[in-house]
């Protein structure tokens, strides 16, 4: 496991928290409980692990620019991953889509400020961007939470004292 560079890190948590999120699917019927924030916490460990594993190893000097430039390395590739299976998912289980339609239906009727033409309308454009709103949301979802970890475990190590 000390042999494994920054990427590599990133695919294996990937791959961990795509598992982890088909378990999840498959074992409640849909994201939509708390379960789905242990990927978070898995994605996050897996940057902090990987900076951790750089502090222990490297050499050079460990500037918060060097950790950043290891941390990225990690979670762009983990967003990457997500992203692809997230619209991998989306397109592979188009009840979702249907799911969501039904739901925006009910929630637009219940309101009761529009006439039924224009939910159809709504309805349709929703589902008509459904597969990119999510895609879009969870690559700068993945984006932002790998950064912010990034940016403050790389500044926590970074201001460490060095030993030796």
């Amino acid at each position: 496991m000390k042999n494994l560079t920054a990427t590599r890190k990133g695919i294996l948590t990937g791959l961990i928290m795509i598992g982890f999120s088909l378990l999840i699917y498959y074992s409640k019927g849909n994201f939509e409980n708390g379960l789905q924030y242990v990927t978070y916490a898995m994605y996050i460990a897996g940057i902090i692990w990987t900076l951790i594993a750089y502090q222990q190893s490297s050499s050079e000097n460990k500037t918060f620019k060097n950790y950043f430039s290891e941390g990225f390395k990690c979670f762009v590739v983990v967003t990457l991953l997500m992203v692809a299976f997230t619209f991998i998912f989306l397109k592979l289980n188009p009840g979702m889509k249907e799911d969501m339609a039904l739901k925006t239906r009910a929630e637009l009727n219940n309101k009761g400020n529009y006439m039924p033409a224009q939910v159809d309308e709504m309805v349709e454009k929703s589902k008509q961007y459904f597969v990119t709103m999510l895609v879009s949301m969870a690559t700068f979802g993945y984006l932002i939470i790998g950064a912010l970890i990034t940016a403050i475990t790389s500044g926590f190590l970074s201001q460490q004292k060095k030993t030796g």
